[in-house]
C-alpha cells in the first residue's frame, strides 16, 4: 500500500523539487565559541530554495543558536533518460552510465 507521504513525495519531484539538504553550522547558545552541526533534509526547488529560507527564518525567529554557515546540496531524482531502438531492443540510458534492457515487439 503507497502511504500519503510518498505520493505527495512522488508529486513533488514531478512538479519539478529535488532533495535538498543542508548543512546548517550554527553556534551554541550557552557557549558562543562552540559550532555545531545540523543536517536538514527535504524537497525544495532550486536555485530559491523556498523551503530552505522557510526554515532558516523560523531558526532565527524561535532558535536561540545563532547561525554561523549554511551549506546546500541538491539533486532533482527524477532525472530525464534516453530511449535507444537499437536491432529491435530498447535500452534505457540513464545520465549515470546504468542501462535497463527491454525487448520490444516494433519491428
Amino acid at each position: 500500500m503507497v502511504e500519503k507521504d510518498e505520493v505527495k513525495d512522488f508529486r513533488k519531484q514531478v512538479l519539478g523539487y529535488g532533495l535538498t539538504t543542508a548543512e546548517i553550522v550554527y553556534r551554541r547558545p550557552d557557549r558562543h565559541w562552540l559550532l555545531q552541526t545540523y543536517v536538514w533534509q527535504d524537497y525544495d526547488l532550486f536555485p530559491n530554495f523556498p523551503a530552505l529560507k522557510d526554515f532558516l527564518t523560523f531558526w532565527e525567529t524561535a532558535l536561540d543558536g545563532p547561525l554561523f554557515a549554511v551549506a546546500v546540496a541538491h539533486s532533482k531524482l527524477i532525472k530525464p533518460a534516453e530511449l535507444h531502438n537499437i536491432d529491435g531492443v530498447f535500452r534505457l540510458h540513464y545520465p549515470n552510465g546504468v542501462a535497463v534492457r527491454a525487448t520490444s515487439d516494433l519491428n
